[in-house]
């Protein structure tokens, strides 16, 4: 089969992409944004891309169009695919269709933590032997890739909540029909496309009543919207972690390695170094799914001591003069809380700079922003970048006082943290985007 994707240089995308060339199709693909590393990854697996949406794509003749949710009605590839009627289907729904069905699907939902969370799930199966299928949001470092196609029948997906296609608004979870599914956190997000945390919760509804009932869905025990939404209907056996839950983490040491408690027995002592509480539940979570897939506790937490962690997931880009700058994903006011908190466990009274671009769709439409001064107040000092803002981030920040400060030009705020920081300070850099590189240009100016 030709295959022909459109929006081809998205995480999700891209990896759909590798998987189906992987399958033998033959694979196409056209962007807005055709640029390295996705573009080059591509390449690399033989997949020829297109820069742009022309409507002159439609005359490659393929067996299908696949459709990314970047995709709107107005562009031009996409009138000419309906104009003349031919095939088209969404990303999520052509995974299901050819790749998915028969197999056991593990996915990982929930506001934060499925990259990761999906990452340890992944390596705990292949460090068992089962040469698990995968599809994430990231990178995870054990693999160096974002997705692979195995012939065996366990495959773990990232399992995210936003929509489908411009023509189908459903979350993309709900065409996985997974036997297994961890459900880290659920909290508001993507305000672009929903009213409130309710219609995030009946889209998990949904997406449960797909899961068999000789599955499992992994709950965390302490986040009343999952409680809400278990209580809508579950068909399927639920085990919790944390809260009051089966599953507990013990008090982590100095270094963060920390016990795992099934029902009140040690399971083992999972000897890492990776910080903050929420990386201790996203190990729960992940060890019991893949109990549920035959892999014992004791085997899981193993497997965890060499678990490399997601690029971009508190990521050492570099030290400089005693100065070390970190890259970290964090995008949601919790998820920049919880990072801060655990940076701040390890270097204790180190100083912490904080760097943030408030660049997802929720962020930038403002309503997580009356969140955002509480979710860094454990930092020491505060530069955001207001670029593309629609809101004050000034005001914004104000109840931080004096040790916050916002830019609009890049440069200018690169060269005020360069100029803030000495011997002995984290710069923990937040975003989800590539932030303008302002990594490299850091250590270069802090080398200077």
């Amino acid at each position: 089969m030709h295959i022909h994707i459109l929006g081809i240089c998205g995480t999700f995308m891209g990896g759909l992409a590798v998987i189906a060339r992987a399958a033998g199709h033959t694979v196409t693909g056209c962007d807005a944004n055709v640029y390295p590393p996705m573009s080059t990854q591509l390449e690399a697996q033989g997949i020829q891309l297109i820069q742009g949406y022309e409507a002159e794509q439609a005359d490659l003749n393929p067996d299908l169009f696949v459709v990314g949710n970047v995709i709107s009605r107005g562009n031009p590839l996409m009138e000419a695919i309906l104009n003349r009627g031919l095939s088209y289907i969404s990303g999520p729904r052509w995974l299901r269709e050819h790749v998915l069905q028969g197999r056991w699907v593990l996915a990982v939902a929930g506001t934060h933590g499925k990259t990761t969370t999906s990452s340890m799930l992944a390596w705990i199966l292949e460090h068992a032997g089962l040469n698990p299928g995968f599809l994430i949001g990231g990178v995870p470092q054990n693999f160096g890739v974002s997705a692979r196609l195995t012939e065996t029948p366990f495959f773990v997906i990232e399992a995210d909540e936003y929509d489908t296609a411009f023509f189908d608004k459903r979350s993309k979870f709900v065409h996985y029909t997974p036997r297994t599914v961890v459900l880290n956190n659920l909290e508001y997000d993507h305000a672009d496309i929903f009213p409130d945390l309710a219609a995030i919760e009946t889209q998990f509804h949904h997406m449960l009543r797909t899961v068999p009932g000789n599955g499992l869905i992994v709950a965390h025990g302490a986040e009343p919207a999952l409680e809400r939404v278990l209580a809508r209907g579950a068909w399927t056996p639920v085990q919790r972690f944390g809260g009051g839950g089966e599953w507990q983490a013990g008090e982590p040491d100095d270094n963060g390695a920390f016990e795992v408690f099934h029902e009140g027995a040690s399971r083992g002592r999972v000897l890492w170094d990776l910080l903050g509480a929420h990386n201790r539940m996203n190990a729960l979570a992940a060890i019991a799914a893949a109990r549920h897939a035959g892999v014992p506790a004791a085997g899981a937490v193993d497997a965890l001591g060499q678990f490399k962690n997601v690029r971009r997931r508190m990521e050492i880009r570099g030290t400089v003069r005693g100065v070390t700058v970190y890259d970290d994903f964090a995008h949601h006011p919790t998820a920049i809380a919880t990072t801060i908190a655990g940076l701040r466990r390890k270097v204790g009274a180190a100083r912490i700079l904080a760097v943030i671009e408030p660049r997802s769709n929720t962020m930038k439409l403002g309503v997580m922003k009356q969140a955002l001064p509480g979710s860094l107040q454990d930092a020491d000092q505060v530069f955001c970048y207001s670029g593309g803002l629609g809101w004050n981030a000034a005001e914004a920040l104000a109840p931080l006082g004096a040790k916050a400060a916002v830019h609009e030009d890049l440069d200018a705020m690169t060269a005020a943290i360069a100029s803030a920081a000495r011997n002995g300070d984290h710069v923990l850099v937040m975003s989800n985007g590539g932030f303008g590189g302002i990594h490299g240009k850091l250590l270069e100016q802090l080398a200077n």
